[in-house]
């Protein structure tokens, strides 16, 4: 459960005792500190600003959790991929006050803004249920990752980088004056790269200055203070005890304090009679100290958080710690926010997404049912000998795609040589949340979201790029330390060869070098990633590898290419001078390139896809056209014939005034999918490599020339891939769709001002 959703049930039940003034003179300071005045005169009767309506669209993933009045649920935004929560709460059943409670935890969600702090995005109105959209942590929570340990303990270092995250939490809230009131290790929420997010403000009260005090009993009982058990006055100083308790379990493994009852739980915390001692031959007697001074009965004598982030064995590392938690948030991948100041309109999308294979002996395609709710697919790749597959909360998956029980070198990255027939998530890549996938013949890389490369399989090309292990079978996911200084914002694996764009626009190859492949001007192979030197002027947007031949797109959509031109599969044989004997063919053409060459018959389009098969290759411009070239002895370029075309083809026929939105070649056949949810194949359809069944007269004898639409229903294509004879494709149905446009008067006090005041501010 990545929501503490009982927590939500408490922002609906708190006790927070702030008036109506004191909402008003918070909105006021905060319209005031935003340079803005009343923006509510500025609506339209229609409840849009300025006449604009903005539209977010969001496809539900899984529920995380429930409470007595809601549900907190996983999204992805369409418009960017980002994964959100919508944490619910139930209006109904909710009196004034109470609504007043949750208004409350909008309000103070909207004015805190932090690395180590859950983001507020949005929040909609669904008839009588109020919609509250979050940031999500696809780590988990601290009470899990605790429960996780089996009694192992965290090293200082690990504690040392969870205490500064929260502590730079506290320090934040109690700067904006706030209470939070329910720390706990389940409020605390994680990533995938151990970053630390404070979230659940239902119970939050804001105070006027730090000598304020407090005088609800709220909270969880495990972490209250003795203030709260003895129903004394409080302030910042119980939150402290709170961090505490959290600390103290971090290093101890057990909670703070434990007892039957309630009573006898509180008598244990008001005389300080915790579990146990922490262990003193694991940890440093400074941060030892820390935790107990956070725990003292007296709360004048507890620390601030600001005091804490001061003590040595934090502020000797606060730099470093400080670019840390900079560089893995800048790495998340983050929902765009708002463009314009009213709530948008969300229209939900419910989808069915499924995952079907075939090729290689399987004429019908496979579903495959791994994929289902949170492990939906949203990424997937083909190799000569396995598929891969990235979720949609980043877990990589990889299986075996060969006959019998042939062993595998490594490219599954399970650690074994097994071949797996069903998909397997790579354990060694937990807590990793990985982005991308490229397969090579018997490799795989893949980037996670903080920009880093993992390989793995086998290196007898070289192609796993790590110094010292030329040759050798990596069974399990290596880190390219190469890489760690050059973030990598995509990768693509040939046969037998690797290129690499890095978020600065740089390019580097290595593996097999022969017919000039790589890019670097010779046919040498290299095991470690060379420069590529990128023509003067030109600026490279992706880079896509075929089996022995590599092609770069500029971002003016022009393409490069470099590598073998049999069968003229790079499209170089036509509009350059010089052209150099090739008989192979038994036409001029240029053999094979070694540096980076315009791809001079495609300078008429814009490419936004470039897809490489064995022989032949397809292309979609910027107006959706299909453009194909290469080899057609299997009518793989689908115009109808099985001649040699030396030019490039735009593909007319079935998609005639058709937008193509997906393409992939194999071997010698090619699949295409259409913006409006048709699927096409076409080539050769031995071996079930068009998903066509062999008793339909789609056996070996037949290639279809034509693009024929496979799968009778439509459907839309997120993602497809094919290699060899296989294809692996991610399929979505649409099952129902509704819009929400918030009511504001659904959630209002009297006339509703002080919530659209809410809205004004944020």
């Amino acid at each position: 459960v990545m929501l503490d959703t009982g927590a939500t049930t408490v922002v609906a039940r708190s006790l927070l005792q702030m008036s109506l003034e004191d909402y008003e003179r918070h909105f006021d300071s905060l319209n005031s500190e935003l340079g803005g005045g009343s923006v509510v005169s500025e609506r339209s009767a229609s409840g849009t600003f300025n006449g604009e309506e903005e539209k977010l669209h969001y496809i539900p993933i899984r529920i995380l959790g429930r409470g007595a009045f809601g549900e907190a649920t996983l999204y992805r935004r369409t418009e960017d991929n980002s994964l959100v929560v919508w944490k619910e709460v139930d209006l109904n059943s909710l009196s004034e006050k109470e609504r007043r409670d949750v208004m409350n935890e909008i309000s103070i969600l909207s004015i805190l803004e932090h690395n180590n702090i859950i983001a507020y995005f949005n929040h909609f109105m669904d008839k009588n249920t109020l919609l509250i959209e979050l940031e999500y942590c696809n780590g988990g929570n601290l009470y899990d990752k605790i429960n996780q340990q089996r009694g192992k303990l965290f090293t200082e270092e690990v504690v040392i980088w969870y205490l500064y995250q929260i502590a730079s939490a506290v320090a934040h809230i109690h700067k904006a004056g706030i209470l939070h009131r329910d720390i706990k290790t389940l409020n605390i929420f994680l990533t995938k790269t151990d970053l630390i997010k404070l979230g659940d403000y239902g119970l939050a009260k804001k105070l006027d200055s730090e000598f304020s005090m407090a005088e609800t009993c709220v909270g969880t009982p495990y972490y209250m203070s003795p203030e709260l058990c003895q129903g004394s006055k409080y302030n910042f100083k119980s939150d402290i005890w709170a961090m505490g308790c959290v600390l103290f379990e971090v290093l101890t493994l057990t909670r703070t304090f434990d007892a039957t009852n309630p009573l006898n739980l509180c008598v244990k915390i008001v005389q300080g009679n915790w579990t146990m001692e922490v262990n003193s031959d694991v940890y440093s007697s400074e941060l030892i100290k820390m935790v107990y001074e956070c725990l003292d009965q007296d709360p004048a004598k507890r620390p601030t958080a600001d005091q804490l982030l001061d003590r040595p064995c934090i502020s000797c590392y606060r730099q470093e710690l400080e670019e840390r938690v900079a560089l893995l948030n800048s790495a998340m991948k983050r929902p765009k926010l708002s463009t314009v100041t009213e709530t948008p309109v969300a229209v939900v999308t419910t989808r069915s997404r499924e995952v079907y294979f075939w090729g290689g002996g399987k004429f019908t395609p496979q579903k495959l049912d791994t994929f289902k709710g949170g492990s939906s697919a949203q990424h997937v790749c083909a190799g000569e000998s396995h598929f891969a597959v990235v979720t949609v909360e980043k877990e990589l998956y990889t299986w075996a795609n060969v006959q019998g029980g042939a062993k595998m070198v490594g490219q599954l990255g399970h650690g074994d040589q097994a071949s797996y027939r069903q998909p397997k998530k790579v354990e060694k890549l937990q807590g990793k949340a990985i982005r991308q996938v490229a397969c090579g013949a018997d490799f795989t890389a893949c980037v996670s979201d903080e920009d880093l490369m993992y390989m793995f399989g086998s290196d007898y090309y070289g192609c796993i790029g790590v110094e010292g292990e030329f040759g050798m079978e990596i069974l399990e996911p290596v880190l390219l330390e190469f890489f760690e200084e050059r973030p990598v914002r995509q990768v693509s694996c040939g046969d037998n060869h690797v290129v690499v764009l890095t978020q600065s626009g740089e390019i580097f190859s290595w593996g097999c070098g022969e017919y000039g492949r790589l890019g670097l001007e010779c046919e040498d192979d290299f095991s470690s990633p060379m420069q590529v030197e990128i023509p003067k002027g030109a600026t490279i947007s992706s880079v896509t590898c075929g089996s022995d031949g590599t092609f770069f797109l500029t971002d003016t959509g022009k393409v490069l290419a470099c590598g073998n031109n049999e069968f003229n599969k790079l499209g170089l044989n036509q509009g350059i001078s010089g052209l150099k004997n090739h008989t192979g063919e038994g036409y001029q053409g240029i053999p094979y390139i070694t540096t980076l060459t315009l791809v001079k018959q495609l300078s008429r389009f814009k490419i936004q896809v470039i897809a490489p098969g064995k022989t032949h290759t397809a292309a979609i411009d910027e107006r959706g056209r299909l453009i194909t070239f290469g080899c057609n002895k299997y009518g793989q370029l689908g115009v109808k014939d099985f001649k040699k075309h030396q030019g490039v083809q735009v593909l007319v026929g079935p998609f005639g005034g058709k937008i193509v939105t997906k393409v992939s070649c194999g071997d010698d056949f090619t699949i295409a999918a259409t913006e409006d949810n048709q699927i096409f194949a076409w080539g050769n359809a031995g071996n079930g490599r068009l998903g066509m069944p062999a008793d339909k007269g789609f056996g070996s004898e037949v290639c279809p020339a034509m693009p024929r639409p496979i799968f009778g229903s439509l459907h839309h294509v997120p993602d497809l891939s094919c290699r060899g004879w296989h294809t692996i494709i991610i399929m979505e149905k649409v099952l129902n769709s509704k819009t929400i446009r918030s009511n504001s008067s659904g959630v209002s006090v009297g006339s509703g001002k002080y919530f659209t005041l809410v809205i004004d501010t944020l």
